[in-house]
């Protein structure tokens, strides 16, 4: 599995294009949305500024591009050109096979967490304790698995063709739905409902949680292990039934 993890790392870090999207894309439509309010501006009742606010949004933004888009693609075009059906030759276990994808996925969304503290720290003035930003860091690599799990059962799900397209109608309904490109709380009240049980949702409060130095809550923490379980419990069960199908 090991060997496995190295190779997911060196084949991704050689994707320019991708790297563009999942570390610099997100800083790019931070400064935007950041840029477009006044630097005292606060969001709501959360204490925080619009620059602050959104540093989250747009870290755990970029970490969902860089597992979940680059998972999803990925494994379709594996089990096309038959990739996939040489593993099943070796002794990997699906759940070594899915949990060798989460984790090389989100080693290589650190990159853009990291990126994105940096401009709002160096453009935004964004200002924090040294905890906070340990703690926002592992908060949302840590995060992150849950949609790596999320990015290999949509590639089992989609053919190479259909893929994309599933893969950004789920990416950017849930970044929106999940307050990452604005603050839940402009939703009409119904879809504000729905949002406080997405996992994007429970994502970003989490790392919100952090900035406001306040405790996460449990609700937040359960719907995130919950996701994580039934996601890599799916892709493991479906990578089992591609096998049964070679």
């Amino acid at each position: 599995m090991n060997s496995l993890i190295k190779l997911e790392l060196s084949r991704a870090l050689r994707n320019k294009k991708f790297l563009f999207f999942s570390v610099l894309y997100p800083s790019f439509i931070y400064l935007i949305f950041a840029s477009s309010s006044g630097s005292g501006e606060r969001v709501g009742d959360s204490g925080l500024t619009v620059a602050t606010y959104l540093m989250v949004s747009m870290a755990s933004f970029g970490a969902l591009t860089a597992v979940l888009m680059g998972n999803s693609e990925r494994i379709a075009k594996e089990r096309e050109n038959g990739w996939v059906r040489q593993l099943r030759l070796t002794t990997l276990p699906g759940h070594g096979y899915v949990l060798a994808k989460t984790a090389g996925a989100a080693v290589v969304s650190l990159p853009s967490i990291i990126v994105v503290f940096l401009v709002a720290a160096a453009v935004k003035d964004v200002r924090l304790d040294a905890w906070q930003w340990l703690a926002l860091t592992g908060v949302i690599w840590a995060g992150s698995l849950v949609f790596a799990a999320l990015g290999v059962a949509i590639g089992y799900l989609a053919s190479g063709d259909a893929v994309r397209p599933v893969t950004m109608i789920i990416y950017f309904g849930m970044s929106i739905l999940g307050g990452l490109w604005m603050p839940s709380t402009s939703f009409p009240q119904w879809l504000q409902d729905i949002a406080e049980w997405l996992p994007t949702h429970a994502y970003a409060a989490l790392g919100r949680a952090v900035e406001q130095s306040e405790a996460p809550h449990t609700q937040d923490i359960a719907i995130l292990v919950v996701s994580f379980v039934l996601f890599a419990g799916g892709a493991a069960w479906l990578y089992r039934k591609d096998t049964l199908k070679a």
